[in-house]
């Protein structure tokens, strides 16, 4: 049995240790002992962006903002989905989290993060929102375990009616914003109904034949907030 290498670790704001391994050709980070994302397992990551910029291929001067880099699949996916004038803003609370995707050594985001489209903030995201009025054509929000199973509690208040309402705010007209969770959430879902938006939730899986199903909720705003759409599993 190949051993699980410890790369790096890291405390967020409010103590939650955050932990970096390889095994076995693979990538992981871990948060207090929990598996919060693996390079074995991204469909649903890769999905939230080929989802949230749909369009946008052709659009000139597209502006798109990823909430949480992660291992970087849903930058990787979105940089496949903007055209050659887009600009993909990725904010990033952990410094540690960005210099473990561009070191080249790990074959992870170092090419990605290179891309003259790509400008990476390290930032609280809930910063950079309020910081960009009609600032994006897409958010895609991947931060923590989504809403419901949060383990950081610095996360929460991008959940919340002022978080929705920022990120809302920050959004241009006829875009669109997508968060990943790691299940249903019902009441974050009633939560941008009541704050403007259309609501449509996708199960998707972790991988693309096996694992758990995942949930993203597209959120477009401006329109009847009563409609909400579910759509077959993916995956």
């Amino acid at each position: 049995m190949k051993p699980l290498e410890r790369l790096g670790e890291a405390r967020t704001p409010d103590g939650t240790l955050l932990q970096f391994y390889r095994h076995d050709g693979a990538y992981l980070i871990r948060a207090d002992g929990v598996e919060l994302m693996s390079t074995r397992r991204h469909l649903s990551e890769d999905t939230l962006a080929e989802v949230a910029c749909a369009g946008l291929t052709d659009r000139e001067g597209a502006r798109v903002l990823i909430g949480g880099l992660g291992l970087g699949f849903t930058l990787r996916e979105a940089l496949r989905h903007v055209g050659p004038t887009a600009e993909v803003v990725v904010a990033e609370l952990m410094a540690e989290v960005i210099a473990w995707n561009a070191n080249p050594e790990y074959a992870l985001s170092a090419e990605a993060m290179q891309d003259p489209r790509v400008r990476i903030v390290h930032e609280d995201v809930v910063k950079v929102l309020r910081a960009n009025p009609d600032g994006f054509d897409a958010i895609m929000l991947d931060t923590d375990n989504g809403p419901e199973g949060m383990i950081m509690a610095e996360n929460s208040r991008l959940y919340s009616a002022g978080g929705i309402v920022a990120t809302m705010e920050a959004l241009r007209p006829g875009g669109v914003i997508a968060y990943w969770s790691v299940g249903d959430d019902p009441g974050f879902a009633g939560a941008l109904q009541r704050a403007g938006c259309v609501v449509t939730d996708m199960k998707v899986r972790a991988h693309a034949t096996s694992g758990p199903f995942h949930t993203l909720y597209i959120a477009k705003p401006g329109r009847k907030a009563s409609q909400r759409v579910t759509t077959p599993p993916c995956g």
